[in-house]
């Protein structure tokens, strides 16, 4: 009896990790993936993407185009043409204006003598 349980917990668990593998949504122009958020892991779902090249993007980042991986040469041009259409980069938020100085205190009461 307890071997029947170990072996049904055993395919819940493996039945479960495959089936999160299928549910990953698929890189495609239809679900393109942005160069300045994806995690590493989403970056090496690219085609010719791998472990050092995604290190590299995340780097790099914040990227105005997405045409910044070949300017900057972060990836060939051949590289770049098969993932163009997988790949978009959202303009990073503008940076917060600088804090203006505090105005100084109005002087108090002065003590004359």
């Amino acid at each position: 009896m307890r071997f029947v349980l170990v072996i049904s917990a055993l395919a819940l668990v493996l039945g479960g990790s495959f089936a999160s593998a299928q549910n990953r949504p698929a890189t495609s122009a239809a679900n393109p993936i942005d160069l300045n958020s994806a995690s590493r892991d989403v970056l090496m779902s690219l085609d010719g993407i791998g472990e050092v090249k995604a290190d590299a993007i995340i780097r790099s980042r914040p990227f105005r185009a997405k045409t910044e991986l070949v300017e900057r040469r972060i990836i060939p041009e051949a590289l770049y043409d098969r993932i163009a259409d997988k790949v978009f980069a959202r303009a990073p938020p503008p940076a917060p204006a600088p804090a203006k100085p505090a105005a100084p205190a109005p002087a108090g009461p002065t003590k004359r003598g």
